[in-house]
């Protein structure tokens, strides 16, 4: 297979990657600062040596989506399942072209679309979670409404699609994701920020025997919790949250880093946001 990415934790074989094009619009998208094309393209360079050293194949997504600095985040237009790819629809208006784009690219790399999400539904990949692989969470939240989250149940019988409340916290214009609140980096363990998590998800981790390394308060806005898994308990995160490093290392996770200042902190988009897992296995 080239392609099946029902998993967030084993070996990652091939993923797609979006370099970026432009910063065009980037007050209207809700990035903080105003980022540095050059500098975003230096680091995107440095993200992918990361991703190609620990053994993926990087598949480069190139069809243009002009005007929307977001397209770098490949995780949120797309889900990659085992039969192909469904397409999902942003919930952030500015950011519907993306689809289209990513399944053209993912075509070209051998990967077939097989369902799409239409209106009302919508969904973004930050708010997807496999716990394991029949296990899908998804986060209920601004960006992924309940008409979305049946669509997923329709297009995946085989799996379980458990929904979770995510937090109001800060409103629709402050969006977290899922995934902005926990990664997995093996099948018992995970990197969390729990005072924001959906009481639900935390009695699954409990129930499952999911061991959960705590993200201090200090590190949440510097994505401690968003932490690409390259493989079971070795993983990719943002440079800057040295004490949720320090614990995850505790824990027995050996943790490589990239620095992401115009890439991932401006845009609030982390090592997580910025890949579309193809081939896991």
């Amino acid at each position: 297979m080239s392609f099946g990415a029902r998993s967030a934790t084993a070996p990652l074989r091939r993923v797609l990657v979006r370099p970026p094009t432009e910063t065009t619009g980037w007050r209207e998208y809700g990035w903080r600062v105003e980022p540095d094309l050059d500098a975003m393209a230096r680091e995107h360079d440095a993200y992918r040596e990361a991703l190609a050293a620990a053994g993926a194949e990087v598949v480069l997504g190139e069809t243009p989506v002009e005007g929307d600095p977001d397209a770098i985040y490949a995780c949120d237009p797309a889900l990659v399942t085992d039969r192909g790819a469904i397409l999902l629809r942003p919930g952030k208006e500015g950011r519907r072209e993306e689809p289209k784009a990513i399944g053209s690219d993912l075509e070209a790399a051998g990967v077939p679309v097989v369902g799409r999400l239409e209106a009302p539904a919508t969904a973004e990949g930050g708010d997807l979670l496999w716990l394991d692989e029949t296990t899908l969470v998804a986060g209920r939240s601004y960006r992924t409404n309940d008409a979305g989250i049946a669509a997923l149940r329709d297009l995946l019988p085989d799996a379980e699609v458990v929904a979770v409340d995510l937090p109001h916290h800060r409103g629709a214009s402050e969006i977290l994701h899922l995934l902005s609140l926990i990664s997995p980096l093996e099948a018992d363990l995970v990197v969390a920020f729990p005072p924001l998590l959906p009481v639900r998800l935390m009695e699954m981790l409990a129930d499952r025997g999911i061991e959960v390394v705590g993200v201090p308060e200090e590190e949440l806005a510097s994505q401690g919790p968003n932490v690409l898994a390259l493989a079971p308990r070795v993983a990719l995160a943002l440079e800057g949250s040295a004490e949720t490093r320090r614990r995850m290392e505790a824990a027995g996770v050996d943790v490589r880093v990239y620095v992401g200042e115009d890439l991932s902190r401006k845009g609030d988009g982390g090592p997580t946001c910025l890949s579309q897992a193809i081939l896991r296995g």
